[in-house]
């Protein structure tokens, strides 16, 4: 058994690493369109910005849907493609409004945190 065990353990590792990355790519996107639905962000965002980021959301979602059995650095480089979208446009945002409070519409687990916008 422990043998059985050894042998699957690098598999059961790198599905592990999938499972992760398509949850983290899952959890962006969701996070992202909540918060450009939020009114206390959609009102400050310039409508041509809100409809990049909504098209982009849109376009990761139809990917998701079509590669649930992508690897896990195709999930990695699509949260990449989406942050370099979302990232320049929330920060130019937040520039624009002087760096102040949102309200809290962005909290530690959304777009905010770590490598997201």
């Amino acid at each position: 058994m422990v043998q059985e065990a050894e042998k699957y353990k690098s598999e059961d590792e790198e599905h592990k690493k999938k499972v992760e990355a398509k949850n983290a790519l899952e959890n962006y996107v969701y996070n992202m369109r909540n918060t450009i639905k939020d009114e206390k962000i959609s009102t400050k965002l310039p409508p041509v910005d809100k409809k990049k980021i909504e098209d982009a959301i849109d376009q990761a979602i139809h990917w998701l849907d079509a590669n649930q059995l992508a690897e896990a650095d195709e999930f990695e480089d699509k949260v990449k493609e989406l942050e370099s979208i979302c990232n320049p446009i929330i920060a130019k945002m937040y520039q624009g409004a002087g760096g102040g409070d949102m309200g809290g519409a962005m909290d530690e687990d959304g777009p905010s945190s770590g490598q997201r916008c």
